[in-house]
């Protein structure tokens, strides 16, 4: 949808996973231009901060934390539009995947609010990617599914439904759930020694990453904090080659760069 000369508008702009050189650029003039930004607990201070004009809140959920709830942040957004406001919903990764993004933009269309959606990086790929894990190669993975580990409900019926071994599992908001996450795939027929790696603050100069077997992905240590941290699950896990080669470039390429 487009805005209305002097009208309120509403842009559901995805964040990235974290680096704020990974913006779109429609992204960052988006936020340029914000004179209201709601955004995401996750998203990092230095991309709420490509935002200088805008009034600023933060109404990210956590698991286990008192949280702003879906509607209120309906409320919100559809309350800034109609104030006339240029108002950014900003959301971790692209607003679309494992997200309330669709949710959002329902309820601005109901509302008669004009909206875009500007997407952006999701972590599904990006997390990976960071880390130099492939997520599809070719004779180990030619696809992959993205689950949502919060609950049961949301990831174990994919889960079962998968044949075992055969595409790349890439789970968002499952650091909690590791083990059960583990206990289905392996009760699903899935190879105890499956690789599997742990992304943490993925392409954020604090980045971690645990790299071990499915069988003891519950047992992972980790000192996450309030890092955003990623599963990924497959034979792709296993071209360690790839991430210390992907992590020597990038060293290389910053100091090339003067960064």
């Amino acid at each position: 949808m487009t805005a209305t000369t002097g009208g309120g508008f509403v842009s559901l702009v995805g964040a990235g996973p974290g680096d704020p050189e990974l913006l779109t650029v429609r992204a960052a003039r988006r936020l340029e231009a914000a004179d209201l930004v709601l955004y995401d607990a996750l998203v990092p201070p230095e991309v709420v901060a490509a935002a200088p004009r805008a009034q600023r809140f933060r109404v990210g959920k956590r698991a286990g934390r008192k949280a702003v709830t879906q509607e209120t942040i309906h409320r919100l957004l559809i309350r800034g539009a109609r104030q006339g406001k240029r108002v950014v919903r900003l959301k971790c990764g692209d607003p679309f995947v494992l997200g309330r993004g669709g949710e959002e933009a329902l309820a601005l269309r109901a509302a008669g609010v004009p909206f875009e959606v500007v997407p952006g990086v999701t972590s599904v790929v990006a997390a990976p990617q960071a880390a130099g894990i492939p997520i599809t190669h070719r004779g180990l993975a030619t696809g992959f599914v993205a689950v949502s580990g919060h609950a049961d409900a949301s990831f174990r019926p994919i889960v079962e439904s998968l044949a075992p071994n055969g595409v790349t599992v890439v789970v968002l908001m499952g650091l909690r759930a590791r083990a059960r996450v583990a206990a289905t795939l392996l009760e699903a027929g899935w190879r105890r020694d499956t690789p599997a790696a742990i992304v943490l603050a993925a392409s954020r100069p604090e980045m971690q990453q645990w790299i071990g077997r499915l069988d003891g992905l519950g047992d992972a240590p980790l000192e996450s904090g309030d890092a955003p941290g990623t599963i990924v699950i497959g034979d792709v896990v296993g071209l360690g080659a790839l991430a210390r080669e992907s992590r020597a470039s990038e060293t290389s390429a910053a100091q090339a760069l003067g960064r």
